[in-house]
């Protein structure tokens, strides 16, 4: 029995080229009375970016909330931090980065 992992692009978020502002299809748009769980793709046509007025086009797909960043074909590389989530990567990075701190500190305490 294998699982197989469908991919949808209804949930990825779609980032403004020229404002940085990102749709999020969980959130909607309230000023455009946009309901929360509406595709980018299912948007009405006279939809414009709510801080800059940009067209749909102005848009880039930058994926889904929570997904590993970089490319797709490059996650299988690296010491396995390619497949760890922004989020993940931050606690990582400035996780030793206390660890590192508290060492130091700690050898002001030897005699």
């Amino acid at each position: 029995m294998s699982t197989e992992v469908i991919e949808t692009e209804d949930l990825d978020r779609h980032e403004c080229r020229a404002c940085g502002y990102i749709y999020e299809p969980l959130k909607g748009d309230d000023k455009s009375q946009i309901a929360k769980g509406t595709p980018f793709t299912a948007l009405p046509k006279n939809w414009r970016c709510p801080v800059c007025g940009a067209p749909t086009s102005q848009f880039s797909n930058v994926g889904p909330l929570g997904q590993p960043s970089g490319f797709k074909e490059n996650l299988k590389y690296g010491l396995g931090v390619n497949v760890l989530t922004p989020g993940q990567k931050n606690l990582l990075i400035f996780g030793a980065l206390g660890v590192v701190f508290l060492l130091l500190i700690s050898l002001y305490g030897l005699q």
